[in-house]
């Protein structure tokens, strides 16, 4: 029986770890578990003392694997994450300099970048994606070929053909939605199949992800299974089965049916005798919705962010620090945690490491391994820092226990907002997360030496195309806005010059 891999993104990057030291990891399967805005505070295991949400299945995984507790997706919402983990490269990097896509438009990934999948299925396997894209794709008359718009079809209708979504970025399979305004249209591979009621989307994920373990478990071809959930996410859904088991109303019920899906998929391997050699990993690809309602729930005792200041949209680590679970017995010490500093947009590095393969050309400029820190290892970067990113396109630049925020406030939708910070404030925030893990005392007039030297850096990482070693890359767009609450915002493309020129 081939191995089998389920993976969040840590899980991805283990895998490439083990394969030097263990030739039959190339034969390993990848399982990668994405919630969609589950907080890092609403897995019991990560937060006992703040979450009021019964989690088995993550905690169990947790008892088996490891827990990292500075985990970050690539941005504060939806789109953005899901790009990086795609290409190993920050999304801001493209047009999407803020917010997220809408779908009926063409992809965010251009068709001649690798992508994780891509790449995984010329290293020799099979490659599936059970759930969200959310990068944006066409929906074509399938008679006339002409492609429909928003406009006219609020759901895309069924029979549309997509020209550019999964299986057009590397993706054998891709049974799901395109995201949430949208998730009444079912579709499988490249054509809408069916529209379906919103509630029964979460039970159809859980099964179709069990189906395609089951077809794969025959063959001797290895696989990757990439499961982005579109839950807890809005609209909040839980089915009859888990409606009233949670104290805390629909938003934990979801919470629940969510957390059951780690345990199918787990339990589908076990009865293939896929454990044993499986990567497993869940997280989450952003933080806590206020849609959920955050106040609400802190009233009866849960705090979505845990310890953390802010949550979805907002640059604050509420918006980004995700949970990340990774388990591979044998391989991953059971019960363990990793303090190291990891990224979503790491996956891709992880997977080269894990199959011992290269991307050529263009790819990964943003994506380092964590596979040594699956083995208990530390991470060899190559980055100076991480950065952040929030739904309004603010930035912030993490290096290690420093975390500087080119943002007056939130950047987000959390109190206060970037137009309800004073004006005669700070222009940016600075945080010392090891004495100050909830972001509370700026530090950003104290230590005007670490503001100076981050922010360069994190100029720098902009300009160059890539925040990793390598020769030098190219962003999509020219120019970029660092300070976006200034009134002249700092500007790191040709664009500036030219204006300076023209004065």
């Amino acid at each position: 029986m081939h191995n089998t891999i389920i993976l969040s993104l840590s899980v991805w990057m283990f895998l490439a770890s083990a394969v030097a030291a263990d030739p039959d990891a190339g034969r390993t399967n990848v399982i990668f578990i994405m919630c969609d805005d589950l907080g890092y505070g609403d897995i019991r295991c990560l937060a006992p003392k703040t979450s009021r949400i019964a989690t088995p299945c993550a905690d169990q995984l947790a008892r088996e694997g490891m827990i990292f507790t500075d985990a970050h997706s690539g941005s504060s919402v939806c789109t953005p994450t899901r790009y990086g983990i795609m290409t190993g490269r920050y999304s801001w990097r493209t047009r999407l300099q803020k917010g997220v896509v809408t779908g009926f438009a063409p992809s965010l990934i251009a068709s001649d970048r690798p992508t994780v999948a891509s790449f995984m299925k010329q290293q020799g396997y099979h490659t599936g994606i059970v759930g969200k894209w959310h990068l944006d794709f066409q929906y074509l008359d399938p008679n006339s070929g002409e492609a429909y718009t928003q406009k006219q079809h609020k759901t895309p209708p069924v029979g549309a053909k997509i020209p550019d979504g999964p299986v057009h970025r590397g993706f054998d399979y891709y049974h799901g939605f395109h995201h949430a305004r949208n998730m009444e249209a079912v579709i499988e591979n490249d054509e809408v199949i069916a529209h379906d009621a919103t509630i029964n989307m979460l039970p159809r994920l859980t099964r179709k992800s069990v189906e395609y373990i089951d077809a794969r478990a025959n063959d001797n071809k290895p696989f990757l299974l990439y499961v982005p959930l579109g839950s807890p996410h809005t609209p909040i859904v839980p089915s009859q089965t888990w409606q009233g088991r949670s104290p805390l109303g629909a938003y934990g019920d979801f919470v629940m049916e969510t957390d059951a899906v780690v345990g199918e998929i787990s339990n589908a391997l076990q009865r293939h005798g896929m454990t044993d050699n499986t990567l497993v990993i869940l997280t989450s690809d952003n933080g806590c919705s206020k849609a959920a309602g955050i106040d609400k729930l802190a009233a009866k005792g849960h705090r979505v962010s845990a310890h953390l200041r802010g949550s979805k949209a907002d640059i604050w680590d509420g918006g980004h620090r995700i949970p990340f679970i990774a388990r591979w017995p044998g391989h991953i010490k059971p019960g363990s945690t990793s303090t190291q500093l990891i990224c979503l947009v790491d996956l891709f590095a992880t997977v080269e490491e894990l199959t011992s393969g290269r991307v050529e050309g263009k790819g990964c400029e943003d994506s380092v391994s964590f596979l040594p820190a699956l083995a208990g290892k530390p991470i060899k970067s190559t980055r100076d820092g991480v950065i952040h990113h929030s739904i309004s396109g603010h930035f912030a630049y993490r290096q290690g226990k420093w975390k500087l925020c080119l943002a007056r406030a939130s950047g987000g939708w959390s109190s206060p907002k970037e137009d309800q910070a004073p004006g005669d404030g700070p222009q940016g925030q600075l945080y010392d997360l090891q004495a100050d893990p909830s972001e509370t005392t700026n530090l950003y007039h104290t230590r005007p030496d670490v503001v100076s030297r981050l922010a360069s850096q994190l100029k720098a990482d902009v300009l160059r195309g890539r925040s990793t070693t390598g020769p030098r890359a190219k962003n999509d767009v020219e120019d970029i806005v660092l300070w976006k609450s200034e009134r002249q915002p700092g500007r790191t493309g040709d664009t500036q010059k030219k204006n300076k020129r023209k004065k």
